[in-house]
């Protein structure tokens, strides 16, 4: 039996990250859609509200432990936009259809937004990442794990690393955008580390090793 964690997503560049940091956990992370379970509603505005009904309704359908991430780049001259809509950007704009798929909707995403920052002197960002884990749908007590990344919008995309928005956010640290930074350095130091490594202390302080896990045979 292999210890697995519901992961409420279905966007495997997002998986490889969390799989990645969630190692020192010995868990095997399972997209909601290899289990049939459709996507949640995301109606709220906050990445904490959103992140939970994500989670809860994972677990529910999957009838396990959960784990939802609800992510996104917060510009400081957009008045935190787009933030919780980050991933449909340009599809809110009607600059794209949702229908264009991940690899058109994300430059068209970077595109909208750099016609957004146009005439801007105020370049500062930052992402942030939201991480709820329950043990049940129920669960009264949910983990949550914030993480923060700062950095400075860049005026043109480089980099062909990550995903989203990270062609556009200059890491001042590393002199190199999000996008250019090798995998194992971006998932040292990137709101989803940061939020990944007060995940796991939670869950091994909080859970512990009494708690059901999703298992397969």
């Amino acid at each position: 039996m292999s210890k697995r964690l519901i992961l409420a997503s279905n966007n495997t560049k997002k998986l490889c990250e969390l799989q990645a940091l969630v190692t020192p956990l010995g868990v095997e992370l399972v997209t909601q859609g290899s289990l049939d379970i459709p996507e949640a509603e995301e109606p709220h505005v906050t990445f904490v509200e959103n992140a939970l009904a994500k989670a809860r309704h994972a677990a529910r359908l999957g009838k396990g432990p959960a784990l939802a991430d609800d992510s996104g780049l917060c510009v400081a001259a957009l008045g935190g936009a787009p933030g919780v809509r980050s991933a449909r950007y340009a599809v809110d704009a009607g600059r794209i259809s949702e229908d264009a798929g991940r690899d058109r909707i994300d430059p068209a995403n970077n595109a909208w937004l750099l016609e957004q920052m146009q005439g801007r002197t105020d370049r500062r960002a930052h992402f942030t990442c939201l991480l709820v884990a329950v043990r049940h749908a129920d669960d009264p007590e949910p983990l949550i794990a914030e993480g923060h990344w700062e950095g400075t919008l860049l005026e043109a995309a480089q980099g062909e690393h990550g995903f989203g928005y990270d062609p556009l956010l200059w890491i001042g640290s590393h002199q190199q955008t999000a996008a250019q930074l090798a995998p194992e350095v971006k998932n040292g130091i990137s709101h989803r580390a940061i939020a990944c490594r007060t995940l796991i202390e939670l869950i091994r302080t909080r859970w512990g090793e009494q708690w059901t896990w999703h298992t397969a045979a």
